[in-house]
């Protein structure tokens, strides 16, 4: 076989992977938010009420929400999921004599 024809059978192995990992998450009696459970914020809605809502005398809009008085969340960065937090952990070597 040829490099071209490798290619695409890797290409197509990768797709079926992914369409099965994909179907596995959306399963029936799955919340369709994989392993993450719902964000205690928003409620899975990847959105909560806008800061202009709070200070407003009637009108809605801001930049941040775009006229909708609704805006990302925060805590969940819009995903409706909760979500783990990246943490960097640096590792020294121990000071040897020499």
């Amino acid at each position: 076989m040829g490099p071209v024809v490798l290619t695409q059978v890797a290409t197509g192995l990768s797709v079926l992977a992914g369409a099965a990992l994909l179907k596995s998450m959306m399963g029936p009696g799955s919340s369709g938010s994989g392993q993450f459970p719902r964000c205690s914020s928003c409620n899975g809605t990847g959105r909560v009420s806008c800061f202009c809502n709070r200070w407003s005398d009637g009108d809605t809009g801001c930049r941040t929400c775009a006229g909708s008085g609704r805006m990302m969340c925060n805590s969940c960065g819009g995903s409706g999921t909760g979500r783990a937090l990246p943490v960097r952990i640096s590792v020294r070597p121990p000071n040897q004599p020499y």
